[in-house]
C-alpha cells in the first residue's frame, strides 16, 4: 500500500514496484473518479476498495483518507510517501506540462489540474494524516510501515526490492 502527499513520487514508485513484483496495481483515483472527475458513488468507491485487498496480491496507490483503515487493515507493507511540501508543489505543476505517460493513474478525460483546493489538501496532508497514521501503527503491528522522505530513499527501496 502507497500513499502520502500528492506529487510526492506515490505513482512513479508503485509502477516501478508493480513492475518488479510481477503485483497488479491499482491507482485509487482512477477508482474514485468516473470519466472526467465525476466522483464514483462512495460506497461503489469502497466496494472496489474492498474486492481490491481481497484479492491475494495488490498494489494500491492512493489517499483516500477515509478509507485508509480498509486498505491498512490488509496490508503487509505499507509505504508512506512524506516529502518536502515545496517539493511536491513543484512536482504537481510540473506534472501538467510533463505526464510519465507509462502511469494510467486516470479514469478517461480526466487531465492533469491544479486546483486551490488541491493545493490547500496537499498543504494540511501531513496533519490530517499524523493521527490516523499512529492509530493505524498501533491498531495494526504487524503490518511494516516505512516512511520515504525523499527520491533517494524511494530509489533504494526500489532497487532492494527489485533484487528479491
Amino acid at each position: 500500500m502507497i500513499f502520502g502527499r500528492s506529487g510526492s513520487g506515490k505513482s512513479t514508485f508503485a509502477l516501478a514496484l508493480s513492475q518488479a513484483a510481477g503485483l497488479p496495481l491499482h491507482h485509487l483515483d482512477k477508482h474514485f473518479f468516473e470519466a472526467n472527475w465525476i466522483e464514483r458513488n462512495y460506497q461503489e468507491f469502497l466496494n472496489i476498495q474492498q474486492g481490491i485487498v481481497e484479492s491475494d496480491s495488490w498494489i494500491i496507490d492512493g489517499n483516500s483518507l477515509q478509507s485508509l483503515e480498509l486498505r491498512y487493515s490488509k496490508a503487509d507493507l505499507i509505504f508512506y510517501f512524506n516529502h518536502p511540501r515545496w517539493i511536491c508543489y513543484l512536482r504537481v505543476f510540473q506534472r501538467l506540462f510533463k505526464k510519465n505517460s507509462a502511469i494510467d493513474d486516470r479514469a478517461s478525460g480526466c487531465k492533469e489540474t491544479v486546483s486551490l483546493g488541491l493545493l490547500r489538501y496537499m498543504w494540511s496532508y501531513e496533519e490530517c494524516v499524523a493521527k490516523p497514521i499512529d492509530l493505524l501503527k498501533e491498531k495494526y503491528p504487524s503490518a511494516r510501515f516505512v516512511e520515504i522522505t525523499s527520491d533517494k530513499e524511494a530509489e533504494a527501496i526500489k532497487n532492494k526490492l527489485a533484487k528479491r
